[in-house]
Order: structure tokens, then C-alpha cells, then sequence
């Protein structure tokens, strides 16, 4: 317990002091998996659309920890300094640890397969003095599905709750005593996904069992296929299917001067958010002639 203590007040300690550094402990090493920032597809681009993102968030998050003693929010600094809000948990002297987290309720916003990207960070047990064998790397991820936003500060709640798992999720860089104590940390980047979901929306919620870890950010979001014009014909935007496999049909509309040839035209959109499989076309009226392919222009 006295060796736990010191080590989550090193922990705040260090937090304080990172306003001269990027990063949650000062510099970071990008994970394997990580994206920079532009490479990074945000709400509304690149065939997605990002229901929550901690990173933008500009106040407490107000998430529940159960029990008191487990997760905690801190501020903190993202690789741009930019004020960040995390939560960390740190109780490896302790066994028998069993410490949830639990997001806000999230609007699905229609979407029947959601993602989420985990960026966090992972202490490495054999770097912690006299550590008990309960010292864990991973952590796991589950979510509630409900129509309504629900009442979680009762144990009956936690206990009782049916919860579905996603995932353990596994660090692929964890940070030693030397890493943090020269402001190294590695930050490491899962994307889990999961679905059908049929329900007004969910709650995420974060299970630790004796890691000495910080969630950095958390996005969710789901994907889609955004509005085209092909083959003289317009195709609304369209949310991909309930499975990363599934194909939905996208009937489309041919655009002004022009009509359907044969078969009715459609488009499949894929679970990545991409069209393919083109059925059918649209052709320009009498009078009027192609233009680049997406307009019909009178002669």
C-alpha cells in the first residue's frame, strides 16, 4: 500500500511538471499502429464520423469510477501541447484489484457498427521494484447497450449490469522506471470495433485488474460512404453495415438530363466505408451531351 502510494504521487508529481514537454510524461515514442496526426481520418473525412473524442473535450469528463480508489481524471498534454483530459490507474501493490470506468452515455447516431481508438500507456511489471505477480499489462474493454441514459453510481449497477466484452487489450510498447524518469513514454494505439447494434446507444466501460496505466484519449466512431456522383448518377451518403463484412445497397438517382439504362442503378458500400461494385448506369436524354462525366448539357 505505503510503495503503491509513493508511486501514483510520483505519477501526479510528474504530471505537474510536463508543461515543458509534449506528451504525457514529456516526449513520447509513437506505437506500433499509431497514426500521426495527418494521417489520421477525422469526423466527417476519409469514410468517417466521430461520435466522441476525449482530445476536444473542454471540461471535466465526469466519468464513473468504481470503486473511489481506482481510475482517476488528471489533466494532461497531448504530443502538440494541447490540454488533454486522461484518467490513470495505479494500484499494482494491491492484489485483487477489479476497477471500472465507465463513459458517458453515447448516441450511435444510427450506426450499426461502432469503433473505438484507445490511445494509453503501460507501466512494465518486471520494471517495478518488489511488485506483487497480480501487476498486470492489459486491460479490457466492454460495452452496455440502452435506450436511455441510466443510473450508474449504485454497486448494484457494476454488479449486475450485462455488460458484452470487445477485448483484453494488450500494450505493444510498455515504459520501464528508466523511460519515465527520462520523460519517454510509449504511447500505444488500438482500434477495436463492434456491433449489430440496435439501441439508442451505449455506455464504453474499462475494466483494470492491476495495471499501472493511463488512457489517454478515447475516440469513437463509425464509418461511412460518402456521397459520390458515378456513371451520371448521385448516391447519398451511406453508413456501412453491422458487420465489417457487410455490403449495403445504395440505390442512386440520375442527375438532371439524364436517365437509367436497363438495370436500376446502385452501389455497394463496404464495411471500410468504400464504394464498389458499380450495377447499372445512367446515360445523358436526347439533346443533351456528356460533361466530365457528371453533368448532361443541352447541345
Amino acid at each position: 500500500m505505503k510503495d503503491s502510494g509513493k508511486w501514483r504521487a510520483r505519477i501526479r508529481a510528474e504530471k505537474r511538471r510536463r508543461t515543458d514537454g509534449p506528451g504525457v510524461g514529456g516526449e513520447t515514442e509513437r506505437g506500433r499502429g499509431e497514426m500521426d496526426e495527418g494521417e489520421r481520418k477525422e469526423g466527417g473525412e476519409g469514410g468517417e464520423e466521430t461520435v466522441m473524442d476525449t482530445r476536444v473535450a473542454t471540461a471535466e469528463l465526469g466519468w464513473t469510477a468504481y470503486p473511489n480508489s481506482g481510475w482517476e481524471e488528471v489533466s494532461g498534454y497531448d504530443e502538440n501541447l494541447n490540454t488533454i483530459r486522461t484518467y490513470q490507474v495505479c494500484n499494482v501493490f494491491d492484489p485483487s484489484q477489479n476497477n471500472w470506468l465507465l463513459t458517458t452515455f453515447i448516441d450511435r447516431r444510427g450506426a450499426q457498427r461502432i469503433y473505438v481508438e484507445i490511445r494509453f500507456t503501460v507501466r512494465d511489471c518486471s520494471s517495478i521494484p518488489n511488485v506483487p505477480g497480480s501487476c498486470k499489462e492489459t486491460f479490457n474493454l466492454y460495452y452496455y447497450e440502452t435506450d436511455a441514459v441510466i443510473a450508474t453510481k449504485g454497486t448494484a449497477f457494476w454488479m449486475e449490469a450485462p455488460y458484452l466484452k470487445v477485448d483484453t487489450i494488450a500494450a505493444d510498447e510498455s515504459f520501464s522506471q528508466v523511460d519515465f524518469g527520462g520523460r519517454l513514454m510509449k504511447v500505444n494505439t488500438e482500434v477495436r470495433s463492434f456491433g449489430p447494434l440496435s439501441k439508442n446507444g451505449f455506455y464504453l466501460a474499462f475494466q483494470d485488474y492491476g495495471a499501472c496505466m493511463s488512457l489517454l484519449s478515447v475516440r469513437v466512431f463509425y464509418k461511412k460512404c460518402p456521397s459520390v456522383v458515378q456513371n451520371f448518377a448521385i448516391f447519398p451518403e451511406t453508413m456501412t453495415g453491422a458487420e465489417s463484412t457487410s455490403l449495403v445497397i445504395a440505390r442512386g438517382i440520375c442527375i438532371p438530363n439524364s436517365e437509367e439504362v436497363d438495370v436500376p442503378i446502385k452501389l455497394y458500400c463496404n464495411g471500410d466505408g468504400e464504394w464498389m461494385v458499380p450495377i447499372g448506369s445512367c446515360t445523358c436524354k436526347a439533346g443533351f451531351e456528356p460533361d466530365n462525366g457528371n453533368v448532361c448539357r443541352g447541345e
